[in-house]
């Protein structure tokens, strides 16, 4: 069931990369989720690759402008798609400087179309209070996906602050998709103590995060997960079965 979940995570991040709707892409549930990752990175690194010599250029035309004056351009003339594409051709610094002066709204535009591997140096650099904004932002928009990308690259206080702001079924569909499920534990041991059972009662009061949830659990260290066990009794019967199945 773990390989089914990390499957079904991978093929709703490769059909956002391919921009078509995951139930295309249904055929490719019994591939294994680290075949579907490698092409998934294979495909994003065919895209940001193309061009690559005119973007370089770009990026190297990019320090003879002040910070101010290439954000106006990257939000005027640029638009999200080629900011994210010449991202991780900047100078870290320039790169920041120029992060934290776009439009939350813009910057969530950026942050959706851009690899994280490629800016990681420039993301775990933006100041909180960007970070928050443009978490906020992508939050209203239900893009969990861009947000699951982004937390492996992040600094723990900054994860902490911004997860404070995200809701509990939120919270679950993140996880559900975060790029790095080694994390989980981690990003889990992050949060208040009463926010995992909150995430349990969230889940079984909603079928549609029943797997998010169970994904979550099969994730957690044996002693995180034994401190649920006193809440199992308060769930649905078909989601407390399998949630029981999971902590054992």
């Amino acid at each position: 069931m773990t390989a089914d979940y990390a499957s079904r995570a991978e093929i709703l991040k490769l059909a956002r990369v391919l921009d078509v709707e995951h139930e295309r892409l249904e055929y490719l549930a019994r591939v294994d989720a680290d075949d579907l990752k490698a092409f998934r990175e294979q495909v994003t690194d065919t895209l940001f690759d193309a061009n690559i010599a005119v973007l370089q250029r770009m990026a190297l035309a990019a320090r003879l402008l002040p910070g101010a004056v290439l954000a106006k351009i990257a939000e005027k003339v640029f638009g999200p798609l080629l900011c994210a594409r010449i991202a991780g051709l900047v100078d870290v610094s320039r790169g920041v400087d120029v992060a934290k002066r776009l439009h939350p709204r813009f910057l969530a535009e950026v942050a959706a179309e851009l690899d994280p591997r490629r800016a990681s140096a420039i993301i775990s650099r933006i100041p909180l209070d960007t970070v928050l904004a443009v978490a906020a932002e992508l939050a209203d928009r239900e893009d969990w996906i861009t947000l699951g990308r982004f937390v492996g690259h992040l600094p723990d206080p900054t994860v902490r602050r911004a997860l404070e702001r995200i809701d509990d079924p939120g919270l679950l569909r993140i996880a559900f998709v975060l790029d790095d499920k080694s994390r989980i534990d981690h990003v889990v041991g992050l949060l208040p103590a009463h926010r995992l059972g909150r995430l349990l009662t969230a889940a079984g009061a909603d079928e549609d995060l029943w797997d998010p949830a169970l994904d979550l659990l099969t994730h957690l260290s044996a002693e995180r997960r034994s401190t649920l066990v006193p809440m199992l009794g308060g769930l649905p019967d078909g989601f407390r079965e399998r949630a029981q199945a999971t902590i054992k």
